[in-house]
C-alpha cells in the first residue's frame, strides 16, 4: 500500500519538513476525525429529540454550520497531502517528465502562495467580525470563534503546496503532493 493511502502517516520528507508533514498530518486527522464524529453525533441526537420529543435541539444547526467549517478547511490540506486535489491534466499528461515536473513545481507554489494570501485575507475576516461583536443567537457564542479553521487550514494547505515544490525540486520523479508520485494506477475492476 502506498505511504500517502496509509492510516498511519510517515512523511518521506527530510528532517524538520519531514517533523512538520507529520504533526500537520496528525492535526488534520484529528480535526477531521473530531468533526465528522460530533456532527454525526449531533445530528442523530436532533433526529431523536424530534421523534422522542416532536421538537430538535434549537442549537444543532449551528453546531453543524461549525463543524462543516471545520471539516471543509481541514479537509483541504488533507486533499493536497494524499495529491487528490482537482487537475485539469490533459496538457500536463501529454507533457515529457521534465515539462510536468516545471509545471507541477510553479502550480504548487502559485497555489501555496495564493492559499497564503487566502489566510491573510480570512484572518482579516476574522479580526472585522470579532470587533463587531456578534454572536450566534442559539449557542451565545462569538461568530469569529467558527471561521478560525478558515485561515488555518488555508496556511495548512499553503504548506503542503510548498511542500510539494520542494519534493519536487529535490527528487528525480514527479510529485503531484509531498508523499504521491505522478502516474494512473492500473485499477482492477471485478464484475
Amino acid at each position: 500500500m502506498p505511504n500517502s493511502d496509509r492510516l498511519d502517516y510517515h512523511s518521506e520528507l527530510p528532517g524538520i519538513l519531514g517533523n512538520i508533514d507529520n504533526f500537520l498530518s496528525k492535526i488534520e486527522a484529528v480535526m477531521l476525525a473530531v468533526g465528522v464524529l460530533l456532527m454525526a453525533l449531533n445530528t442523530c441526537i436532533n433526529v431523536v429529540a424530534r421523534f422522542v420529543f416532536g421538537e430538535g435541539l434549537f442549537f444543532s444547526g449551528e453546531i453543524n454550520r461549525i463543524l462543516i467549517i471545520l471539516i471543509t478547511f481541514a479537509g483541504i490540506g488533507y486533499a493536497a497531502r494524499l495529491g487528490r486535489h482537482i487537475r485539469m491534466s490533459a496538457f500536463f499528461d501529454m507533457l515529457p517528465d521534465k515539462g510536468r515536473k516545471f509545471v507541477m513545481i510553479l502550480v504548487s507554489i502559485i497555489t501555496a502562495i495564493i492559499m497564503l494570501i487566502l489566510a491573510y485575507f480570512s484572518f482579516q475576516y476574522i479580526v472585522s467580525v470579532y470587533e463587531r461583536g456578534r454572536i450566534l443567537p442559539a449557542l451565545g457564542v462569538e461568530i469569529w470563534w467558527i471561521y478560525i479553521w478558515v485561515p488555518l487550514g488555508f496556511t495548512i494547505t499553503g504548506i503542503q503546496y510548498f511542500l510539494t515544490a520542494y519534493k519536487n525540486l529535490t527528487s528525480e520523479k514527479v510529485y503531484l503532493s509531498s508523499g504521491v508520485v505522478d502516474g494512473y494506477a492500473d485499477h482492477k475492476h471485478d464484475l
